[in-house]
């Protein structure tokens, strides 16, 4: 969805808004990975809570794409919305994983 909305934003935001949306939207997924690659619970939920960081900030990025007008309220709305679920997901997952410790 951030490579999407993205692409209807001028050329003169490719190394700037374009570039933080798209790095900080594939780091979330990333970060899960490579915690999960690392085999240590300690770890995994280290990581998970990075890609908590991670979404937060392409929750902030698109907010400020709406407010200096590169986008829309309508094209951001679904993407925070998706945003908001992935991270209830990642607050459940990190919960239940520091439960069992």
């Amino acid at each position: 969805m951030c490579y999407t909305i993205t692409r209807t934003f001028p050329k003169e935001e490719t190394y700037g808004m374009i570039s933080q949306i798209r790095r900080a939207a594939a780091s979330v997924p990333a970060n899960m990975a490579e915690g999960y690659g690392r085999e240590n619970r300690g770890e995994y939920i280290q990581f998970l809570k990075i890609a908590q960081g991670s979404l937060k900030e392409v929750e902030t990025h698109l907010i400020l794409s709406e407010r200096v007008q590169l986008t829309t309220n309508q094209q951001v709305i679904p993407v925070l919305n998706q945003c908001e679920i992935v991270g209830k997901m990642l607050r459940s997952l990190i919960r239940s994983l520091q439960n069992k410790q």
